[in-house]
């Protein structure tokens, strides 16, 4: 081969590969799915080389709407359904990519492990106190909620009997982010929280089954849909590859490890 045609292979090559200085794409948006999304922006670094995915700290679905459609980042995730004025103002593409029980979590001394919905809905009420009177421990219930606009909230709302209309506790405490929710709960004897399932806590909170079903069983009521957003004219060849491989085999087996239900077809709207 002359040293003409070794040169054309090793830049062919060269555009195949991702370089090793490439800039990190930053996916930003919602607190829920964080660690899953981590566990796939690692899986995917160690497929390709040279690559860098950073899923920062919650700015919440609203957040990964607005810096999209600026512009300021290229995919954003988001746990909701966008709005009809957020699709209107800048055209989003949106991509399902797993689906995340939507869960009920406690401090291990409150002695509880399943509730039923019913139970549940009386604690976030108020009218249900002690943990004692719904089977666990003989210990005050520390109520912990969040914003009107969380995206778990909003699923309890519509998949839940009885919470559409619910008026949680005004003695509660409001937690901004998912980040928040679940170290409160983990500090304070007695709390109750909401949030997407992660498996990796699982051995320090109680992930409460509701009528008998655990939050990984089939038959669980509630989960939150994890989208990725972009532009198209805004879109890197970094988050091209990035959504390419989220549906591969090995990006699928990555998502149920991480506690998630991986969406199987891609489907980009």
């Amino acid at each position: 081969m002359n040293r003409a045609c070794l040169l054309f292979a090793a830049c062919w090559l060269a555009a195949l590969t991702p370089s090793a200085s490439s800039e990190t794409l930053h996916v930003v948006g919602t607190g829920d799915g964080i660690p899953n999304l981590a566990a796939l922006a690692a899986s995917y670094a160690a497929e390709l080389p040279g690559t860098k995915v950073s899923v920062p700290p919650s700015i919440h679905s609203a957040g990964a709407v607005r810096e999209v459609t600026m512009g300021t980042a290229v995919l954003g995730r988001v746990a909701r359904p966008l709005t009809r004025t957020e699709k209107e103002r800048v055209a989003l593409l949106e991509t399902p990519i797993f689906r995340l029980p939507a869960t009920f979590f406690t401090n291990a001394a409150a002695g509880a492990t399943n509730l039923t919905e019913e139970q549940v809905r009386n604690i976030y009420a108020g009218k249900v106190t002690n943990w004692k009177e719904v089977g666990g421990n003989d210990l005050r219930i520390r109520v912990v909620r969040r914003e009107n606009v969380d995206s778990t909230l909003a699923v309890f709302r519509e998949t839940l009997a009885g919470w559409k209309d619910l008026t949680i506790l005004e003695k509660s405490k409001t937690a901004v982010t998912t980040q928040e929710a679940t170290d409160t709960v983990l500090e304070v004897p007695g709390a109750i929280g909401f949030g997407p399932y992660d498996v990796s806590l699982s051995n320090k909170l109680v992930f409460l089954s509701l009528d008998g079903r655990a939050p990984t069983s089939e038959a669980y009521p509630s989960a939150v849909t994890l989208t990725l957003i972009h532009r198209e004219d805004t879109v890197t060849e970094d988050a091209r590859r990035f959504l390419d491989f989220i549906f591969t085999p090995k990006a699928q087996h990555v998502i149920r490890e991480s506690g998630a239900i991986p969406v199987s077809v891609r489907q980009t709207m």
